[in-house]
């Protein structure tokens, strides 16, 4: 699915990513760790499209419509509500009966009760479980999450927990992580980043 050789980033003199060389099967689950600054989320920018490498190769064998990404900002319309966000979302990735997998999703994640509710509103834990159902929505074949326990209390990682080990071998999910023994029994490969 992911095939990296002395892939590495620079945005002018600065090096985001030094480079680096890895593989990961289809339905592979690739945790990576690393220090504040190693290049973590700039690996998993570089994965989803979002930037281009400035060196070496990197070949991702999904396309866009493919991909489920969970970045650092949530992506989220503030001013509409939960379902009127994952209305949106599933529109633009024609998704079919969207409606339906969207109130699976926030029900799913504990929000079924404040679907109504503009996202303005939400705690920032409750907008993590939102962007979760939003990388989700289109039931992706390579999941991109950096840092996804951010912000959740116990019961939200409890719920992530279980939706990983759901998906552990059939879609392949590359995750950033400050915690990697929480995902050691769903870990197919690591890759630490210095």
């Amino acid at each position: 699915m992911i095939r990296a050789r002395a892939v590495e980033k620079r945005y002018g003199r600065r090096r985001a990513l030094r480079p680096l060389d890895f593989e990961l099967e289809r339905g592979g689950f690739l945790v990576v760790t690393g220090a504040n600054g190693s290049g973590k989320t700039t690996l998993l920018r570089l994965v989803a499209g979002l930037a281009a490498p400035t060196g070496g190769e990197l070949d991702v064998a999904s396309d866009r419509r493919g991909l489920g990404y969970l970045g650092h900002e949530a992506l989220l319309y503030r001013d509409l509500t939960a379902l009127e966000n994952l209305d949106l979302y599933g529109r633009l990735y024609r998704v079919p009966e969207r409606r339906e997998r969207a109130g699976m999703l926030l029900e799913r994640f504990g929000l079924w009760d404040v679907r109504a509710e503009r996202v303005a509103s939400y705690s920032r834990g409750m907008v993590q479980r939102l962007a979760l159902c939003r990388a989700l929505l289109h039931d992706p074949e390579l999941l991109v999450l950096d840092e996804p326990f951010t912000a959740l209390d116990a019961e939200g990682a409890g719920l992530l927990d279980r939706w990983l080990l759901e998906l552990a071998g059939s879609a392949t999910v590359i995750l950033t992580t400050h915690d990697p023994e929480r995902l050691a029994p769903l870990a197919t490969a690591r890759l630490t980043l210095a």
